[in-house]
């Protein structure tokens, strides 16, 4: 039986286990989030901003999606069913898991200098036409180099920041404010961002912020090799072209 060469079976260090694991457990939590969140969005699909927001005043915008709240008239002659009692109950469990998992996420990071040596842009790439660069690249498709299967580009680096330390931070203190228990606890929590509806309609924005980028990682994973790129996500190694051939 032929066996494989070394340089066929030769891989690169890619992604810790911390990174790994982290990753996965946020994309799992993440989906549960939206699906719960959805959820709960049907059952009053309308925002407002300020303290307080009910079906008999007008919102700051609304969506148009049948309900789940006969009370709530959103143009439509039919009700959805109501599932905004599991829907609440799984989406703070599972912001927890994303709340707690980004925590190790970002000690662990700090710790070993992950931000600083992986994700934080070099000198050079710090320029908008350093990042334009990397975008026109991508627009033209075409699978990534060698050298891009084992670090990040300029924009890669500068939006996994930016969704790390910017985006899910939000997202967890618009949740928190919320919460009507969290807030009696720390009013300023919903204060600071214009009350407890107002951190409701930007909790909503900062999610499809989320969801967008979501959407254009898978996309550009597609485009680098999919089933390379999630390999090495799961193995923590990746091979190169040369090591394939």
């Amino acid at each position: 039986m032929a066996t494989a060469s070394p340089r066929a079976i030769s891989t690169t260090p890619r992604h810790a286990a911390v990174v790994r694991i982290t990753h996965w457990l946020t994309v799992l939590a993440f989906l549960a989030l939206l699906i719960t969140g959805a959820e709960i969005l049907i059952s009053h699909p309308r925002f407002y901003w300020g303290e307080s927001g009910n079906a008999n005043m007008r919102p700051l915008f609304s969506l148009p999606l049948p309900t789940s709240r006969p009370w709530v008239n959103n143009g439509f002659g039919t009700a959805m069913p109501d599932g905004n009692g599991w829907g609440r109950y799984l989406h703070f469990e599972a912001a927890w898991v994303v709340a707690l998992t980004g925590l190790v996420y970002v000690l662990w990071g700090v710790w070993r200098g992950h931000f600083k040596n992986n994700l934080t842009p070099e000198r050079g790439e710090r320029s908008a036409g350093a990042l334009w660069r990397v975008i026109t690249k991508s627009l033209r498709g075409g699978r990534a180099a060698d050298d891009e299967a084992h670090s990040y580009n300029a924009l890669q680096r500068a939006t996994y920041l930016v969704v790390i330390f910017v985006l899910f931070p939000m997202v967890i203190w618009t949740g928190l404010a919320m919460s009507p228990s969290f807030t009696s606890a720390v009013p300023a929590a919903a204060s600071l961002l214009g009350g407890r509806q107002s951190a409701r309609t930007l909790h909503f924005v900062i999610t499809l912020l989320l969801v967008g980028f979501f959407g254009v990682h898978v996309a550009m994973i597609a485009l680098a090799g999919f089933w390379k790129r999630t390999r090495a996500m799961i193995t923590g190694r990746a091979r190169t072209a040369k090591e394939d051939a």
